[in-house]
C-alpha cells in the first residue's frame, strides 16, 4: 500500500518565472525551471525519477510541469550588467574621493572624498544585494540597497555630467561617466518598475535616509564651493625700501642696501607662481627755464620706457631715461607661504659714484595661488628652463624668433576638488622671467611645447585657482642716500653759537 505523503504544491509563476514550492504548508524553496523543482525535492527525500504530473505527489497551481516562464539568459544578462555597473560606479566614486578624502588642504574638501568614498562602499554592497535581487530574492532588503546605489550611481554621474557640460573638454573620465548615467537611468527604470523597495519593513525611513544623505552631501558642496572661499581671504603684504648708502673707498662705489619683506597677512597658504625685484636708476637733463618745453610730448616720449603705466614728464627735468641696474628672483617660483609666515631679504646695489643718476627706484612684484585651491606640482616646476639653452628643444626660442633671454618654469597643477580634475583637461602653471621685466605667470589647459604664442591666459582659470597679483614700487632720491647722518648732541647741549657780550 502507497504511503500516505503530504502533497507538494507547486504555485503559479510570478512576474519572474520563478514559482515557490510549498511542502506541508511550509515554503522550501522556489524553481526556476523542473530540474530546479527536481533538486528541491531530492534535498526533502523524494527520489530523483519523481513522476512530477502524479496528482497525488505534486499540486500545480497556475499552470503544469510544463509551465516555466523564466528567460534564464535575459535574467542573467541583466543581473551581470546591473553588477558591472555598480561596481564601476564604486570605482568611479572611490578615484574621485580618494585624493580629496586623505590629501585635501580644507576640512570640507576631506568630509567631501569621505562621502564619495562611503558611497562607493554604498555602491560596493548594492553589487553584492543585486545577485540576490537578480535571483530568488532571499534578502527582503536587497531591492532596496540596490536602488540606493543606483540612485547614489544616478547623482553623481549627474553631477560629473553637469561640471563637464560646463566647458565639455575631453578627458578619458568621459568614457567612463557618460555612459555610467545611461546605466543609471535604465537601472533606475527597471527597479522602479519593478517596484524593489516594496519589500523593505519600513519604506519610509528608508526614503528619509536617501534624502538625509542627499541634503548632507548638497550642504557639503555648498560650504567647500562657496562659503569656504569666502570666509578666508587671501592677502599678501609687502614692502621695498633703501637703507642708508656708503662708499666704497677702495673701490670708489656706492653700496646701497635694500630691504625686500613679505608677509601672508591672509587666512590661506599660498604658492607663488612667480616673482621679480628690480632696482633702476633714473637719469635726465635738468633745466631752470623750461617755458618752451612741450610736456605732453615728452610724456608721450618717456611712456612705455618702463612699461605701459610709467611714462611720466617733468617741467624742470627732461629726457628722462631709466637704466635697470639690479634685477632678480625675491622668494622663487614653487615655494610656499604658509599663513602668517614672513619673508626678508636684504640685497646690496653697487653703482659708480658718477653714474650720473637723480632717483634710485625698486619694484617688488610677485603673483602667487591660494593653496586651498589647488596642488602644484612643485618639484617640477622648481625647476628652471633656459631659453638659450639649445639641448633643450621643448624650451628653446631663439632670438630671430623674436624671444628674449628668458628663463621658464613649467609644471602641472591639480585642483583641489578632485571633481574639477576629472571633468576638465589637465591645466598647467608657466612662469616666464627675464632681467628688468615684469614677471609672467599663466595657468592654461595647454602644455608648454617651446613657443609663448601657445600660452594663453585665461580669466576663469585664474578665478578657479585663485591666483592674483602683487606690486609695491618704492623710490628715494640719491641725495638724500648720501646725506649725512645727523649729529646727535647731549642733553643740555644746543647747536648754536653762543654770543659773547662785552
Amino acid at each position: 500500500m502507497r504511503s500516505i505523503r503530504p502533497w507538494v504544491v507547486v504555485e503559479p509563476p510570478d512576474s519572474r518565472g520563478l514559482r515557490r514550492v510549498v511542502v506541508g504548508g511550509e515554503l522550501v524553496g522556489r524553481a526556476w525551471s523542473a530540474g530546479e523543482l527536481r533538486r528541491i525535492l531530492g534535498r526533502l527525500g523524494h527520489p530523483e525519477d519523481l513522476d512530477l504530473d502524479d496528482p497525488a505527489t505534486i499540486c500545480w497551481r497556475g499552470g503544469d510541469s510544463g509551465t516555466w516562464p523564466d528567460r534564464a539568459g535575459r535574467r542573467h544578462a541583466v543581473t551581470v550588467l546591473m553588477v558591472a555597473g555598480l561596481l564601476a560606479s564604486m570605482a568611479l566614486s572611490a578615484v574621485v574621493g580618494w585624493p580629496d578624502a586623505f590629501g585635501a588642504l580644507t576640512f570640507a574638501q576631506r568630509v567631501n572624498g569621505v562621502l564619495f568614498v562611503l558611497s562607493g562602499a554604498v555602491q560596493g554592497a548594492a553589487a553584492v544585494a543585486a545577485f540576490d535581487y537578480g535571483g530568488k530574492r532571499q534578502v527582503r532588503a536587497s531591492g532596496a540597497i540596490v536602488l540606493l546605489g543606483v540612485l547614489i550611481a544616478l547623482a553623481t554621474d549627474s553631477l560629473l555630467l553637469f561640471m563637464w557640460l560646463e566647458e565639455m573638454e575631453f578627458t578619458p573620465y568621459v568614457l567612463v561617466f557618460m555612459p555610467l548615467w545611461c546605466w543609471s537611468l535604465w537601472a533606475l527604470c527597471l527597479l522602479v518598475r519593478d517596484r524593489s523597495w516594496k519589500e523593505v519593513p519600513q519604506p519610509r525611513r528608508f526614503a528619509a535616509g536617501v534624502v538625509a544623505t542627499a541634503l548632507l552631501t548638497g550642504v557639503s558642496l555648498a560650504y567647500s564651493t562657496m562659503y569656504q572661499p569666502a570666509a578666508a581671504p587671501m592677502h599678501v603684504t609687502l614692502k621695498a625700501e633703501f637703507g642708508k648708502s656708503r662708499v666704497d673707498r677702495s673701490l670708489g662705489f656706492l653700496q646701497v642696501p635694500v630691504t625686500l619683506y613679505m608677509k601672508n597677512a591672509g587666512g590661506i597658504p599660498v604658492y607663488i607662481l612667480n616673482d621679480s625685484y628690480t632696482v633702476s636708476g633714473r637719469g635726465g637733463v635738468y633745466s631752470k627755464n623750461p617755458a618752451d618745453r612741450d610736456l605732453m610730448r615728452e610724456w608721450r616720449e618717456s611712456a612705455g620706457q618702463r612699461g605701459e603705466d610709467s611714462g611720466e614728464a617733468e617741467l624742470y627735468v627732461g629726457r628722462l631715461a631709466y637704466t635697470t641696474i639690479s634685477s632678480g628672483h625675491f622668494y622663487g617660483p614653487g615655494n610656499r607661504l604658509e599663513i602668517g609666515e614672513e619673508y626678508t631679504r636684504k640685497h646690496v646695489v653697487q653703482l659708480p659714484k658718477d653714474a650720473g643718476y637723480d632717483i634710485l627706484s625698486v619694484d617688488l612684484t610677485i603673483s602667487y595661488m591660494r593653496k586651498d585651491r589647488g596642488k602644484l606640482g612643485v618639484e617640477e616646476f622648481k625647476t628652471p628652463h633656459y631659453s638659450w639653452d639649445a639641448h633643450d628643444r621643448r624650451y628653446h626660442c631663439a632670438p630671430e624668433k623674436g624671444c628674449f633671454q628668458q628663463i621658464f618654469y613649467h609644471g602641472r597643477v591639480r585642483h583641489n576638488d578632485n571633481l574639477v580634475n576629472v571633468t576638465r583637461r589637465p591645466r598647467y602653471v608657466t612662469a616666464i622671467w627675464s632681467p628688468g621685466r615684469d614677471p609672467e605667470s599663466f595657468i592654461s589647459p595647454f602644455d608648454f611645447k617651446g613657443e609663448t604664442g601657445l600660452v594663453q591666459e585665461e580669466k576663469r582659470e585664474l578665478e578657479r585657482y585663485g591666483a592674483a597679483r602683487a606690486h609695491v614700487s618704492f623710490e628715494v632720491s640719491l641725495a638724500e642716500l648720501l646725506a649725512p647722518p645727523p649729529v646727535l648732541l647731549p642733553p643740555g647741549y644746543s647747536s648754536q653759537v653762543p654770543t659773547l657780550t662785552p
